[in-house]
């Protein structure tokens, strides 16, 4: 009798652990997103891995995500991104972001486990697709009433620009806001230089003002009157040049007060002296001092911080690099700055 009670007990234990158990599986694929594909590399090369990261799903709630998780490597020597893209229960198409490295966490999204999302044809959208496609019928129009009339816009430096009005049209009809660089425009009016996109604009009081962005920023065209249909910068709407002021008091660029800075009191260029630099990780770096001194220039040095721009290879492949730089100006004290991988130095500072 008392072998009975204890099986019966039994029993009702492990059904109660199944309730539980079931309740937590079911608990855990309840997220707000339903994934539509998945694609990891960067925005040159990339790969869907939508196939790939159901199995990871399947095994693991939370995982840390990198080559080795895909069994690829998209693109040697440079930082890669996960990109998931997923609808919500209204409709509206959301991109996540990881960068390579991350821990990536399901349960942002619905049937996480169940691998039961991703199916061919649910999405069509391209890398630099962010938006929502099921408002993007109504948002198209909506992008485009901006409070600017674009006149022309220009692309360099003080020194050297050229007119980029009409590739901006072309990217504008792409794209509500995009990365910009050389690449955009399919020109380096300036090498070795950190560069500049002018945009003038007309407001509707018919004040003219310039907006200017730092060669990697994002564009975003909801600022701009028309930025879509691409029916501003008309030729002869703005005869204004790089180092015209109309309606921006604080015309010069950063850059510009940099490079008068690194004039001394009698005009010339101060001198600055690259003491030491060095490319790596802590525990592994490599001298790269005369790589970084080629790119001085009249007192001044602009590099952006990339394997390629730095002739060294990649001294610790698959791991995000610093390099570190002890300088002088004028032969005054020495100090040392750190800058990131991809990033921008400038000195003098």
């Amino acid at each position: 009798m008392t072998f009975q009670k204890m099986y019966v007990k039994s029993l009702v234990l492990f059904a109660l652990l199944c309730g539980v158990m079931s309740s937590a599986f079911a608990h855990r694929d309840d997220g707000e997103y339903q994934i539509l594909q998945a694609r990891y590399g960067t925005a040159e090369r990339n790969v869907d891995v939508t196939e790939t990261l159901k199995e990871l799903a399947s095994r693991d709630r939370t995982f840390r995500m990198g080559n080795d998780s895909f069994g690829i490597d998209p693109h040697p020597n440079r930082i890669k991104i996960l990109r998931i893209y997923a609808r919500s229960d209204r409709g509206e198409t959301r991109t996540f972001e990881y960068r390579e490295g991350s821990l990536i966490d399901g349960s942002l999204f619905k049937g996480w486990g169940g691998g039961n999302w991703g199916r061919s044809g649910d999405y069509h959208g391209a890398w630099e697709d962010r938006g929502s496609k099921g408002a993007n019928a109504a948002s198209k129009d909506n992008r485009d009433d901006g409070e600017y009339v674009i006149l022309s816009a220009r692309y360099g430096t003080e020194q050297r620009n050229v007119d980029v009005t009409d590739r901006l049209k072309e990217l504008a009809r792409s794209d509500s806001n995009f990365r910009m660089g050389n690449r955009s425009f399919g020109i380096d009016p300036h090498p070795n230089r950190v560069k500049t996109l002018r945009i003038y604009a007309r407001g509707n009081r018919g004040d003219v003002r310039t907006f200017e962005y730092t060669e990697g920023s994002v564009i975003d065209g909801a600022l701009f009157k028309s930025w879509g249909r691409g029916d501003w910068g008309n030729r002869g709407d703005y005869k204004g040049g790089w180092g015209n002021g109309n309606g921006n008091n604080n015309e010069r660029s950063q850059g510009n007060r940099r490079g008068d800075e690194a004039r001394n009191e009698s005009g010339q260029f101060a001198q600055l002296t690259i003491v030491s630099a060095y490319y790596g990780t802590e525990s592994r770096k490599i001298d790269v001092s005369r790589a970084v001194r080629a790119y001085v220039r009249d007192g001044r040095l602009e590099l952006k911080v990339e394997n390629d721009s730095l002739g060294s290879g990649d001294p610790v492949p698959g791991v995000a690099k610093t390099l570190w730089v002890t300088y002088s100006m004028g032969g005054g004290r020495s100090q040392t700055v750190r800058v990131e991988e991809r990033a921008w130095l400038s000195l003098p500072r």
